[in-house]
């Protein structure tokens, strides 16, 4: 079994204000998925495209699959919060060799929303308001066979850029205070933490239901090392201090390659290990290798900063290979 991640930067349909059409883009990233070679491809930031009639298509989506086996793969995807269409942006996509027995997304069914109300803020807040995820959490029951199951979670972590701060800010990266971008800074490390929170609790119900349950979480945590959203989905006996627990850790299948090879973006010169595949115990037993697709990688906030628009994501595929009995 051949598990992957990547995510692809904002696929989409070419949008007025130039950067690189979808052909091009198709003709960039294909090479990509067909090197992976995987049985299983969790996907982030695929947006969809409006039909008349008022429906949502991944046109964009099936343009990339097009003359590839993932053509023909099942699929799973992220909706509006009625369930209606899939979401304009930024949606989560699994597609599978195997048969989806179920899929289900997770957006405050665990977690409520907090309530928070901002100090900042011009004019002042009169009262709390609601902080609510920017993405949910999708999950998929991959039939592998033989009454073997895997419980899959595809995920896309909020990004540390600082939440919205009424009045605070002339421009998208421009604030008007130190602290109103403190604040906003603190708001997006409450919502990273919140939907990490709520993978944790789903990986508990998992594990309630079947104690050697085989589970991978996939995605763009927006998150490296030994920060907060890692710890929580990992629950490490150093961090629980309860060793009854340690069936319940999952393991970064990143560890077990070299440490110079374990970075997925480059930001201004800094490598970051921000896309991660993190398993069970049951399903650990069955791991043959990882490997990481950044040789060709570039620097995200450089491209930024000069006003290039390339074709390529800014984010290195993660691929796992497995050995099913």
């Amino acid at each position: 079994m051949r598990l992957a991640t990547f995510n692809l930067e904002n696929l989409d349909e070419p949008k007025s204000g130039g950067g690189p059409d979808l052909a091009t883009r198709v003709r960039t990233l294909r090479p990509q998925l067909t090197r992976l070679d995987a049985d299983l491809l969790c996907l982030q930031e695929v947006n969809a495209q409006d039909v008349p009639g008022g429906g949502r298509v991944f046109s964009a989506l099936d343009a990339l699959l097009d003359d590839t086996p993932y053509a023909d793969y099942r699929r799973a995807a992220t909706t509006n919060d009625k369930g209606t269409k899939p979401r304009d942006i930024q949606n989560l996509v699994i597609l599978s060799r195997w048969p989806i027995l179920h899929s289900r997304q997770y957006c405050h069914d665990l977690v409520p929303e907090p309530r928070y109300r901002p100090v900042t803020a011009r004019p002042a807040e009169k009262a709390a308001l609601p902080v609510h995820w920017d993405r949910p959490i999708l999950h998929a029951t991959i039939d592998l066979g033989s009454g073997r199951r895997l419980e899959l979670i595809n995920l896309h972590l909020r990004a540390p850029l600082p939440a919205v701060i009424a009045g605070q800010k002339q421009a998208p990266f421009v604030w008007n205070s130190v602290g109103g971008w403190a604040e906003g800074t603190f708001l997006a490390a409450v919502k990273r933490a919140g939907q990490a929170l709520e993978t944790r609790l789903l990986i508990e119900q998992l594990f309630d239901n079947d104690a050697d349950a085989w589970i991978a979480v996939c995605g763009d945590f927006n998150a490296d090392g030994r920060e907060v959203p890692l710890k929580t989905i990992r629950g490490e006996v150093e961090e629980t201090g309860n060793p009854a627990l340690a069936d319940r850790v999952l393991t970064p299948l990143e560890l077990s390659l070299p440490a110079d090879r374990r970075f997925t973006v480059r930001h201004y010169g800094e490598r970051l290990m921000l896309d991660h595949i993190m398993v069970s115990r049951g399903l650990l037993a069955q791991f043959r290798g990882a490997e990481i697709h950044n040789e060709l990688l570039t620097d995200e906030l450089v491209a930024f900063m000069t006003g290039r628009q390339d074709a390529e994501s800014y984010h290195a595929p993660v691929l796992a290979r497995f050995e099913l009995d």
